[in-house]
């Protein structure tokens, strides 16, 4: 039997980072009193709560609240599970107590999924000094932030409710933003910048949810909406969260995927910041949980997220944008377009854990694959299903592998060159812009470029963005010559103003998409004191340095 029909027969270091927290409490020693559930109080060190259940009266529910004096009339409500976060929790909480729009006007709510490290202690540290913040000590480790979120959800007080990481921080000004914009709306949703944090750069995530300021927009109109969805940056009216009964689902992986569609599913309106609202800390030192868990376990997650999309019965239009992102970025591009796929010797389970992908599609009235954003990805199913794997390894060899990729222009529209012999050796490229030529004038360099591709009509601006600060850019008009040809004026006085650094360039298109440029050339000018760098990058593309 062939191998298609087999399977188809019936927490981190604490570094200093944009955001810093101004206020922290030091380390120290103290006993507290701890009232049981009838409010009544007993003393306990801080010395002795590591390691001891015994130490907390959890309730029948299995968890321990420790309040102080607790109102109800906060704005904003922000959860926090907490799991082993020591050497970055007090950075966290910090950003939280240093937000301008007043941390009194903050319900914090901090639940610990059993850590056994200080992180109990440093919580209840801070919840001496603050009554708003809420410890909260589950007697069993849940091994999700699922459990945890939720019981956050159920004891939330505040108007809004938003979520952070234990080894994450917000911007000073992000939740009075992210309030005022719902106040000022009535939305049941806003979503502002996040900046993941890298020892090598600062990159901003999902930038379709936040590249400008839009109010009452429809969701559906942003079409990755579904491509980022995890916890951050996003405030939601707790009432909208709590009557429509949202819920994290208790999985080891993708809890926060299946959250932010029911979330999202639900609105009929949302509003953008392009404010940078959460940092997310992707550094070295941090190992995530989700690094630890493999890609067949992920991959098994989203096939649950999938069932339980189709089960929902969703208008089409709305299935087919939150399908894509699980069919192809989920079990695509992470399944397949990575090293590790490349790498493996077992590549055999990789197939096989598609195979079990593809047969959540058999009940869909509609071709998954008309719904995928890049045309290759097609080609990639087709080859499964004719059980060319030796194929799909070589054409991701080619996407991961081949820096500069063999491109032609027919009837005005762009293909790429597939290391196939078939019919499928061309397939077409969304977008393609080309280097046409450059010329030196005393104050500024004029670029030509050559546009093909389907939004062509699309395009915004030509972007030039440090590359490891993406906070750091400047845009310029692009003007039309004629059908396919562009032009650009770079100003030298304008470009001398960046940091010395190096940085990317692209068309900008359908307000956040990126067309980056071929080029084979190279323009070097001097100008106040700098050296602005035009050249061709590894990958062909039109590149900057200023030094």
């Amino acid at each position: 039997m062939s191998f298609f029909k087999r399977i188809f027969s019936p927490a981190k270091a604490d570094k200093t980072m944009p955001g810093q927290p101004k206020h922290s409490i030091e380390k120290k020693n103290t006993s507290l009193e701890i009232p049981n559930r009838s409010v009544e109080s007993q003393n306990i060190s801080l010395e002795n709560q590591r390691d001891s259940t015994e130490d907390y009266p959890y309730n029948d529910e299995g968890f321990y609240i420790h309040v102080k004096n607790r109102t109800t009339n906060y704005k904003v409500t922000v959860v926090m599970p907490v799991y082993n976060a020591e050497l970055t929790v007090r950075k966290t909480i910090d950003s939280v107590i240093n937000q301008t729009i007043g941390f009194e006007n903050i319900e914090f709510i901090i639940v610990d999924d059993r850590s056994n490290d200080d992180s109990r202690t440093i919580i209840l540290e801070y919840s001496e000094t603050y009554p708003n913040v809420i410890p909260v000590f589950l007697k069993e480790n849940t091994g999700s932030p699922a459990i945890p979120r939720n019981l956050g959800i159920n004891l939330a007080n505040g108007k809004y409710i938003i979520f952070i990481d234990s080894d994450d921080w917000f911007s000073e000004n992000g939740l009075k933003l992210l309030y005022e914009t719902l106040e000022r709306t009535g939305n049941d949703y806003a979503i502002g910048k996040t900046i993941q944090v890298t020892d090598k750069r600062m990159k901003i995530v999902g930038e379709y949810n936040n590249c400008m300021a839009r109010d009452f927009v429809d969701p559906y109109s942003i079409p990755h909406l579904f491509h980022h969805l995890g916890p951050t940056a996003r405030m939601m009216k707790t009432t909208f969260i709590k009557d429509n009964n949202i819920k994290f689902p208790n999985m080891k992986f993708a809890e926060d995927k299946q959250f932010f569609i029911d979330v999202l599913t639900k609105c009929s309106t949302i509003s953008t910041l392009d404010d940078v609202i959460y940092y997310a800390n992707r550094l070295k030192e941090n190992k995530s949980f989700t690094t630890t868990t493999s890609i067949f376990e992920k991959t098994d997650t989203n096939i649950k997220v999938i069932k339980y999309v189709i089960d929902k019965q969703l208008p089409e239009k709305i299935e087919k944008m939150i399908l894509n992102r699980l069919y192809e970025f989920d079990c695509i591009t992470r399944l397949f377009n990575r090293k590790h796929f490349l790498n493996s010797k077992e590549k055999e389970k990789y197939f096989e854990k598609f195979g079990e992908v593809l047969e959540t599609t058999k009940n869909l009235n509609y071709d998954f694959t008309e719904i995928f954003f890049e045309p290759w990805h097609k080609v990639l199913v087709t080859l499964f299903k004719e059980e060319r794997f030796d194929d799909i390894t070589s054409l991701i060899n080619w996407s991961l592998n081949e820096s500069i990729k063999n491109t032609i222009v027919r009837d005005g529209l762009p293909y790429y060159l597939l290391p196939l012999n078939n019919e499928n050796q061309f397939t077409r490229v969304n977008m393609l812009a080309y280097h046409k030529s450059s010329s030196k004038d005393t104050d500024s360099l004029l670029l030509r470029l050559n546009v093909y591709g389907d939004q062509i009509n699309e395009m915004d601006s030509f972007v030039i963005r440090q590359r490891d600060n993406e906070l750091n850019q400047i845009e310029l008009p692009l003007n039309k010559v004629s059908t396919h040809e562009y032009e650009v004026k770079i100003p030298y006085e304008q470009i001398a103003t960046l940091t010395s650094a190096s940085y990317a360039t692209f068309i900008k298109y359908s307000n956040y998409l990126k067309l980056f440029i071929k080029m084979d050339t190279r323009k070097i000018i001097n100008f106040d004191d700098k050296t602005i760098d035009f050249y061709t990058t590894i990958g062909d593309n039109f590149g900057v340095n200023i030094k």
